[in-house]
């Protein structure tokens, strides 16, 4: 049984439902396009998502991915673990879903590939399959095909604000703040500190321009992903001051939201030095430079 999640409520799928092919963990401005087609069926819409079996990691988590999915007007998402699926023939797969979903309609990126070797092509569930399938275009920015892979370079780089340009929202983390050493607080500058997960694709380590909302209201920060070598500290953590915010954050759920890359992670030679950058770093955040 796959893990299906209802993202709207009283979705009804008796009768049948559109559903979105490819490894969705994420939406970008392709994704979008492919939304929409589904969406002009009237039937409710879901979505596959591939948990695993990328050695770089996902673009968002699937707790994160289907906060994605809802924001879009998707009906539902169904998890497919990769381990239970990489062997399975390109018929196996499609059986798998027609058996589940029932689905009248298939929306799909003509370089999609599916099965074991990946020999499953949109042609060969038009011959398989009765369900009607729709197999849009490419889309390209710039002239290169909009892609997740295409978006991890731009994070891997720090080029955040053209990743954010590709992304259906901008890039972003979920997860508690948890307890540190708190520095940060001695010096004048507390932080919530959230753990970056394992299964995420780590953007370039350095100093970020992030906002979130904190009790419904929607403050700038500078979030600090990487090490922290002014005080010793190797450890790599995703850290974030908060422009006007005071208060305990400790055990709320954030979501940090990525804007643009500031600078390098620097070992500073005394604290006030770091604080030095800090209010600096404070100043082009608010005066948007």
């Amino acid at each position: 049984m796959l893990k299906t999640v209802w993202l709207t409520e009283n979705t009804d799928i008796t009768n049948g439902c559109a559903m979105l092919l490819g490894g969705f963990d994420g939406l970008h401005i392709g994704h979008r396009q492919l939304l929409a087609c589904a969406k002009e069926s009237g039937f409710p819409v879901g979505l596959m998502t591939i948990v695993g079996g990328k050695t770089d990691g996902s673009l968002f988590t699937f707790a994160e991915r289907e906060s994605i999915f809802k924001n879009s007007g998707a009906d539902f998402v169904f998890e497919l673990p990769f381990e239970e699926i990489k062997d399975l023939s390109p018929e196996e797969f499609l059986r798998k879903l027609i058996a589940e979903f029932n689905p009248k309609l298939f929306v799909c990126g003509e370089d999609f590939r599916f099965g074991k070797g990946a020999v499953g092509t949109p042609e060969a569930i038009k011959q398989a399959t009765r369900v009607r399938v729709e197999v849009l275009p490419l889309v390209e920015k710039e002239g290169e095909k909009v892609s997740s892979r295409t978006i991890k370079g731009l994070l891997a780089s720090g080029d955040v604000e053209c990743a954010n340009a590709l992304l259906s929202e901008p890039f972003f983390l979920v997860g508690k703040v948890e307890k540190d050493r708190q520095v940060g607080r001695t010096i004048g500058f507390p932080t919530a500190n959230i753990c970056y997960p394992s299964e995420k694709f780590p953007l370039k380590l350095g100093v970020y321009e992030t906002y979130a909302l904190v009790d419904g209201k929607e403050y700038k920060g500078i979030t600090n992903y990487g090490a922290r070598p002014t005080f010793g500290n190797e450890k790599v953590v995703t850290e974030t001051y908060f422009e006007g915010f005071h208060g305990d954050l400790y055990g709320q759920t954030l979501e940090i939201r990525f804007v643009r890359y500031l600078r390098d992670i620097q070992k500073f030679q005394s604290v006030e030095e770091l604080k030095t950058q800090l209010q600096k770093d404070i100043l082009r955040l608010t005066m948007g430079e």
